[in-house]
């Protein structure tokens, strides 16, 4: 599929646990969709244990306007049961989907029949043609799993020899990083829009934690000055506010398709780097 014609810009949520998290979301979803991105998309837990939190999640803000793109994996479904699924967000009118591996629970093991996200977008195609556009992930920084970067970009082309229309990366803080990934896709002949995955700073406890399981690099430089705010959160969240606007600046400057905001169920920090950018003028 050739690129897209103009920028795309998308907002990631998880499905909340509690209702007060579910009301919660509801708000942040609401002042998020007045800044009218491209989509939003909904995470699926390990071995889909969120299933029907992220089906609900979909369907009603798709009920409300929205564009929503569910997260999907094999784990925890056999083939009739994804197939159904995929036959109910259909039905809905929902037309784009996030292919991913995922995340098998403690305890499962290799329960899971198909292991491999290139599996999962051959089913989708499979099942239901070209309907629907799929997002698959990649990492500019290698997946913690990989044995080389080669490798990694290897299992990558799987995904886009599979059908997958675009990617959304592992979240970075080294612009170079995502230019010299893409560069070298290029050299793979992997050609569909690769759109940097962007983690605002908020938490630098909850950062450390993510990035550790995840395998994306905090840049020491910024691993020392996240670590002078101590309990100034106030201060942290201005200064991270600062340092992804760059990050962002750098990409789009450089020719980078869209931005997919990890925005962790909050709008504070994703709407003020979203006015930075003046990313309104771009719709």
């Amino acid at each position: 599929m050739s690129k897209t014609d103009r920028s795309q810009f998308s907002f990631e949520f998880f499905p909340p646990r509690t209702a007060a998290g579910e009301a919660k979301l509801d708000e942040v979803h609401a002042e998020l969709a007045q800044l009218k991105p491209d989509f939003f998309s909904v995470t699926y837990g390990a071995g889909g244990s969120t299933k029907e939190g992220t089906r609900q999640i979909v369907l009603r803000y798709t009920e409300l306007g929205s564009t929503v793109a569910p997260h999907l994996s094999f784990g925890g479904l056999d083939e009739d049961e994804l197939q159904r699924l995929l036959q109910s967000y259909k039905e809905k009118g929902i037309s784009r989907i996030v292919a991913l591996r995922g995340d098998m629970p403690s305890g499962m093991g290799a329960a899971s029949q198909h292991r491999y996200a290139n599996e999962l977008v051959e089913f989708i195609r499979r099942v239901t043609g070209d309907y629907f556009h799929i997002d698959v992930a990649c990492y500019p920084e290698v997946h913690p799993q990989s044995a080389t970067y080669k490798a990694d970009v290897d299992f990558f082309k799987r995904k886009v020899d599979a059908g997958a229309n675009s990617a959304i990366t592992q979240y970075f803080y080294n612009a170079d990083a995502y230019f010299r990934f893409v560069e070298y896709c290029a050299s793979r002949e992997i050609s569909i829009p690769i759109v940097p995955g962007i983690m605002p700073i908020t938490n630098y406890a909850n950062l450390a934690r993510f990035s550790a399981n995840c395998g994306a690099e905090i840049p020491q430089w910024l691993e020392h000055r996240l670590s002078t705010f101590g309990d100034d959160a106030e201060g942290l969240r201005n200064f991270g506010i600062d340092v992804v606007t760059r990050l962002c600046e750098q990409l789009l400057a450089g020719g980078a398709p869209g931005l997919h905001f990890y925005s962790m169920n909050l709008a504070k920090s994703v709407t003020q780097i979203w006015n930075n950018l003046s990313l309104s003028d771009r719709r």
